[in-house]
């Protein structure tokens, strides 16, 4: 998944805008990592958490009257796809997120705010923690036009690209009398930044593989590479 469009695009302004508007004490806080201050609520965790639900509830905003008939099920894929870590980081890139964090970090630690800025869960949050200080400061109205613009992009590719591989593949093997069975053969990088590998076995065959940066990720990659293998040896 990609933007079409560059930094500081018009659907950017508006969240760029805030974020530049915060007061010094909030803006410093969505860019401050936990190892940085000896009260660990002074980091950007908090806000986090915060924006985490200011995004989700804008986003979904954003779906729910274009999808009229749809059951919540599928309204809610649509949004974890548009509010993944993967877009997340994505906005981040975009609104120059790591140049922040790495202006930010305190003498002595410029070398691990390079590690930093390369860990996707740390962007993600960071993303959020800055949506948490603007409804802070700003309101959620304000804020929530701002995210909602900022993540069009991501809402419409979560549209456009809506799948359940999993879903599809279960019913594509319940026809022939099989079942599949997802196995995670390897876990690598740290912990607040994991990479899973996953099989997607049928009848004690590797029929597909994938990787993510979460289980389901890397599940719904193997179901897709298993149904592509279905297609070749079908045709």
């Amino acid at each position: 998944m990609s933007r079409s469009t560059r930094p500081g695009d018009d659907s950017l302004t508006k969240l760029l805008s805030l974020l530049e508007k915060l007061p010094e004490d909030l803006a410093s806080q969505a860019f401050t990592h936990s190892s940085w201050t000896e009260q660990r609520q002074d980091s950007y965790e908090r806000l986090a958490f915060l924006g985490d639900s200011v995004l989700n509830i804008s986003v979904s905003r954003v779906v729910f009257p274009r999808f009229g008939s749809s059951t919540a099920g599928k309204l809610t894929k649509i949004r974890a796809q548009a509010v993944s870590r993967r877009s997340c980081v994505e906005v981040a890139r975009e609104m120059g997120i790591p140049e922040r964090v790495r202006e930010a970090a305190p003498a002595g630690y410029e070398h691990q705010s390079e590690r930093l800025v390369e860990a996707d869960s740390v962007l993600a949050e960071v993303v959020e923690a800055v949506i948490g200080a603007c409804f802070l400061e700003f309101g959620f109205e304000q804020t929530s036009e701002a995210v909602a613009e900022a993540f069009e992009p991501q809402v419409e590719w979560a549209i456009a690209h809506h799948s359940d591989f999993k879903s599809e593949l279960q019913e594509r093997l319940a026809q022939r009398g099989e079942i599949v069975i997802y196995r995670v053969v390897s876990e690598e990088g740290p912990p607040h930044d994991r990479l899973f590998e996953t099989v997607a076995e049928v009848s004690g065959r590797a029929l597909g593989s994938g990787s993510g940066r979460s289980k389901k990720e890397s599940e719904q990659e193997a179901a897709k590479m298993a149904l592509e293998q279905l297609n070749a040896e079908d045709a």
